[in-house]
């Protein structure tokens, strides 16, 4: 049984077509993830699912009873009280059945007679037993263990919800959301206003559900982890593709080569005939030749390619050697009234290094970067930039403080004056903005497109060293790729703040944690990180356990790791992570490549089907109808045993911590 059937769903905005009878439907543990470029209508949709923007036409059909949750990516308000009463209040049913309690109680105390004092027992003990259900799911206790796990501390939960700031008031509305435990789950890129140790919660609490989800994210790894199916905003339409988004880009791509090998093979035919109807159609010995293959080349199939969007594609340009030493920072102190951030830091960046700052929100990672560009002055201390650096800044908040008067080539042209004009709209063409488009408006832009400019404003002004805010904010899947793609191969050192773990984890070379006011290095990406804080907290439960065992002894001091024995448990745990999810991992994939060679082959056989003349022939007929119904099973097979490894894996995942 489907939570939700969506048929024939179409909307427009003018011209622009976003859907065009799309239809597709949701089951009661589907985790889907929905993509597309920006523009393509992902927020649009989820709208249209959730309630909150109707479809021009078609349908959506809920099973009885369905709940909905739905996070956009702007918040319009929380109610009222202290934050956990604003989180407590989005359960329906809870006033309504205190209200029941209340008046129970009251008709209770004003009962006439004996026998309806005891139909009135009877029903306050049910009411009794229902709340405390409620409370079991639904409670105070449950409510504040999700506040906690999305970063807010005891202190915060009894703040009112006005004092909250975006992100903050962001994060109470997601904490609503998972404690509604709803049916459907709809989250529009959720990890926007996480930090790391908030996402890691987050994304293991997700994984425990066993509810439906939609989700929209421009972070790989995390969509990679939590779905297993995608509905992809194609320009052919939407299609659906078995597996996470690693597995839809492969089968997309192996879907384009196929159709090309057709292609090609069709075009080969069609030469063949059309020579032999050039050369021997005037000739009338082989009149009659001529005429089958002029039939059979006018029944020659039409293949038609899948069309590719457009992406960014740009490389950061070459960029003078700097010195050893690219920036040090020297006894920071920063202080925002009484809330001290930094006090005596020092750090220092050498050449080459890729370094991802993490943290809590509100440790000071936007403040160090801003200290380190030179737009925030300490309150003491310096930072002294080496020999030949010159740096480059992207901030949060530089796509949004672009001069909306300006048109996107007046905006950019500045930081290029020696350069031709020609030079400049190049630039801008690799962040698809070509031909009239470079005359728009910085104002009339969508986020994405600002965010755009922005990192072609980093492009015209050549650096070699980089600091860069959360520049994956704003940006699809694809370009956040490409920009992976060229910070991988970009020349300088760079300095970054991201939320994207898949960002972090294939740029870092080193990890710096910011935590009270101090920066804690570590060398390697955000997961061997994480893998080393785990194996740390590990060593010292187990001494801990170990002091608890020799009563009447001293209590065990806490184990210190060398780097030796750290790369070691490391190493260990690895192997055993292979040895475990390796095979299951082989199963999967063996699993995919059936599914993507059967779902092909089946395709092939539907367009034979499509073709009417077919049925003349029913003795043609009935063999492809039987093998394409019996590959519809088969496929219904494959579809079972996937999503049953899927569950292996994520068990033995899970068991391994």
């Amino acid at each position: 049984m489907s939570l939700l059937i969506a048929q024939d769903v179409c909307l427009s905005y003018g011209k622009k077509v976003l859907f065009d009878d799309a239809s597709f439907t949701i089951g009661p543990r589907d985790r889907v993830g929905l993509v597309g470029a920006n523009g393509t209508g992902k927020s649009s949709l989820m709208k249209i699912i959730a309630g909150a923007q109707h479809a021009d036409s078609g349908t959506l059909t809920f099973a009885r009873g369905t709940r909905i949750g739905y996070l956009p990516q702007e918040l319009a308000g929380l109610p009222s009280g202290t934050v956990v009463e604003a989180v407590l209040s989005t359960v329906p049913g809870r006033d309504s059945l205190e209200a029941r309690l209340k008046s129970t109680e009251k008709a209770l105390a004003e009962a006439p007679d004996e026998e309806t004092q005891l139909e009135l027992s009877q029903e306050l003990a049910d009411l009794h037993a229902e709340l405390d259900h409620f409370e079991d799911h639904y409670g105070r206790h449950h409510a504040e263990r999700i506040l906690k796990g999305l970063g807010f501390r005891d202190a915060d939960l009894a703040k009112p919800t006005g004092a909250l700031s975006g992100g903050w008031r962001m994060r109470a509305a997601l904490a609503g959301l998972l404690l509604q435990d709803p049916d459907l789950l709809l989250l529009d890129e959720p990890t926007n206003h996480l930090d790391v140790p908030t996402l890691t919660w987050f994304d293991g609490f997700l994984k425990r559900s066993n509810k439906a989800l939609i989700l929209i994210s421009h972070d790989r790894d995390f969509l990679n982890r939590q779905v297993g199916r995608v509905l992809a905003l194609e320009i052919e339409g939407l299609r659906t593709y078995v597996g996470n988004y690693d597995a839809y880009k492969r089968q997309r791509a192996e879907e384009m080569e196929l159709l090309r090998a057709r292609a090609a093979k069709v075009e080969a035919r069609r030469a063949e005939l059309q020579a032999f109807i050039d050369r021997f159609g005037a000739k009338a010995s082989k009149a009659t030749q001529a005429q089958s293959r002029a039939k059979m080349l006018a029944k020659l199939e039409e293949v038609h390619l899948l069309e590719e969007r457009d992406t960014v594609h740009f490389r950061f340009p070459e960029v003078e050697r700097s010195g050893r030493d690219v920036a040090m920072l020297e006894g920071i102190q920063k202080s925002y009234g009484s809330h001290v951030v930094y006090s005596g830091l020092d750090a220092r960046v050498e050449r080459g290094q890729r370094i991802a700052v993490i943290g809590a929100n509100g440790a000071g990672k936007t403040t160090l970067l801003k200290i380190m560009a030179g737009e925030l002055v300490p309150d003491g201390g310096q930072v002294k930039l080496g020999h030949n650096v010159v740096m480059g800044y992207y901030a949060q908040h530089h796509a949004d403080t672009l001069d909306k008067r300006n048109t996107i080539i007046e905006e950019v042209r500045p930081l290029a004056a020696d350069k031709p004009e020609s030079f400049v709209r190049g630039v801008l063409g690799a962040f698809l903005f070509s031909g009239d488009d470079v005359d728009k408006p910085i104002g009339v832009l969508s986020g994405g497109e600002r965010a755009r400019v922005a990192l072609a404003k980093l492009l015209l002004r050549p650096s070699n060293f980089l600091l860069m805010d959360e520049p994956t904010n704003h940006l699809d899947l694809d370009s956040t790729e490409m920009l992976i793609d060229a910070l991988s191969k970009y020349g300088g050192t760079l300095v970054f703040v991201s939320h994207n773990r898949a960002f972090v984890n294939r740029l870092a070379s080193q990890v710096w944690d910011v935590v009270e006011g101090k920066v804690v290095p570590h060398t390697g990406n955000l997961d061997e990180y994480l893998y080393h804080q785990e194996q740390v907290r590990l060593a010292a439960e187990a001494a801990a356990e170990a002091g608890e065992k020799g009563k009447g002894t001293e209590k065990a001091a806490p184990v210190a790791l060398t780097e030796k024995d750290r790369k070691r448990m490391e190493a260990e745990a690895r192997q055993r992570r292979s040895v475990v999810e390796g095979p299951i991992k082989k199963e999967i994939a063996r699993i995919e490549e059936r599914i993507s060679k059967l779902e092909a082959e089946q395709k092939e056989r539907e367009a034979q089907l499509a073709d009417p003349a077919l049925y003349n022939d029913f003795a043609r007929a009935k063999p492809l109808m039987d093998t394409h119904r019996a590959g519809k099973e088969a496929l219904e097979t494959l579809y079972m045993e996937w999503e049953v490894a899927q569950e292996k894996l994520a068990a033995a995942s899970a068991s391994l911590g």
